[in-house]
């Protein structure tokens, strides 16, 4: 049994620059292509080759969007409030992955993809990114304006049962 729940706001803020010339961002160290980096309830996201990701709790967007600016004084970047933008869900139970990996062009075998892991791919017909965490469940981030048709995807390949590929 796979539940699927969407997650009240989040904070997210994207930052596009040369990340060479970034070590960490709000504390947390720039991330390795296609990996996310977790201190406390922060995470860092490898968007592509010039972009991160922070997820945060959105009371503290406001702070972080001044300390990332005074951080980067001098160094070309954009940072941007992207919470209400963006939806954001969570898959838990023992077939999540199957669930995900119904929908998405991605090879989702355990060998391949696995914790820490950040993939940007598409779900159904819309684009839409996702990450597992250590204790098995995914978290799927979208364009709120397909929150609807993302969430009604998942709750139906959830509804649909295992096919049991991964067993």
């Amino acid at each position: 049994m796979v539940n699927v729940a969407a997650i009240e706001l989040r904070g997210m803020i994207t930052l596009r620059c040369d990340l060479s010339a970034v070590g960490t961002v709000a504390g947390i160290a720039v991330p390795p292509v296609g990996r996310m980096v977790t201190v406390g309830d922060r995470a860092l996201v490898w968007m592509s080759p010039d972009e991160v990701m922070l997820l945060l709790p959105h009371t503290e967007v406001t702070v972080a969007l001044s300390d990332i600016s005074k951080q980067l004084q001098g160094v070309h970047h954009l940072a941007l409030d992207v919470s209400d933008a963006r939806a954001l869900f969570v898959l838990t139970g023992a077939g999540a992955r199957e669930v995900l990996a119904k929908l998405a062009p991605v090879d989702l075998h355990p060998e391949h993809f696995g914790p820490g892991q950040f993939r940007r791919s598409r779900l159904g017909q819309v684009a839409a990114a996702f990450w597992m965490t250590g204790t098995g469940d995914f978290y799927v981030v979208c364009f709120r304006s397909v929150a609807d048709y993302v969430f009604v995807l998942l709750e139906q390949s959830a509804k649909d049962g295992p096919v049991g590929y991964f067993a």
